[in-house]
């Protein structure tokens, strides 16, 4: 589903919805980036870094919201995708055949490739070339953690930061999980 907070970027996020009952599977690939992959030392580098590939990822999918796709047989073979095959894709508004490898730092590309493979190897059919990627899903952890003592308070007397957007958790039930616990200090402090 489309998820983009500002102008001018794609950002992509698998939903579910209760019934589960869509005509496709959705799984996210997240490949892990570092302080050491970002352009600057700036606390904010991250934040870049997310900006720069929605930015890109808006221009590949034609700059006018279509969310840029590849077929996975492609996206392995670093060629753009010219036809849609069995798999039909579901990102509305809609979507523009691409490249991915066209937007993405090598690592992340080389890595996605491999964790690929891999998951075909464990479940038959992952690696379906006609399996579709759609990008770019930059959004599944905070980019900036905010600091938080062993009491999980900021410092700023009062506040406590937690969940994803804080940088304590990489998604819906560890997120819970960390409110909880905050709950539970701010009702013991």
């Amino acid at each position: 589903m489309a998820s983009s907070s500002e102008e001018n970027t794609i950002v992509s996020n698998g939903m579910s919805n209760f019934l589960r009952d869509g005509k496709n599977a959705n799984s996210a690939l997240l490949v892990n980036v570092t302080p050491k992959d970002f352009e600057s030392d700036s606390p904010l580098a991250g934040i870049y870094f997310q900006k720069t590939l929605e930015e890109k990822a808006f221009v590949l999918g034609g700059s006018n919201c279509f969310a840029p796709i590849q077929r996975v047989e492609d996206f392995i073979l670093n060629k753009k995708s010219t036809k849609i095959g069995s798999v039909k894709p579901t990102y509305l508004p809609g979507v523009t055949l691409s490249n991915l490898n066209d937007i993405l730092p090598e690592f992340v590309s080389s890595t996605l490739k491999e964790g690929i493979k891999y998951f075909d190897t464990k479940l038959n059919g992952f690696a379906n070339p006609d399996s579709i990627l759609t990008g770019v899903e930059t959004r599944s952890s905070s980019p900036v953690k905010i600091l938080r003592t062993e009491k999980l308070v900021s410092n700023i007397s009062g506040l406590y930061p937690c969940g994803e957007g804080a940088g304590y958790a990489g998604g819906i039930m560890s997120a819970s999980v960390d409110g909880i616990k905050c709950a539970i200090a701010v009702l013991e402090s």
